[in-house]
């Protein structure tokens, strides 16, 4: 029996086994209503500048390069 040949027969069969029993152990549980919320919330934001972080230094020569 070359298994080569009967590939999609085995995946095909994998794929029913798999769908059966996703339906088989799936709960029947009950749908869970959920009030609506009414009150608005407000959310508070702050008006504060991102602060920016600059880094400035000399670049590196090719001898202090090859000196590390």
């Amino acid at each position: 029996m070359n298994i080569a040949k009967n590939m999609e027969f085995i995946f095909v069969a994998a794929a029913i086994v798999t769908g059966a029993t996703t339906f088989a152990t799936a709960a029947d549980a009950p749908a869970i209503m959920v009030a609506a919320d009414t009150r608005v919330t407000q959310v508070a934001t702050a008006s504060v500048d991102m602060p920016v972080v600059t880094v400035t230094a000399k670049r590196l020569t090719a001898a202090e390069k090859a000196a590390l």
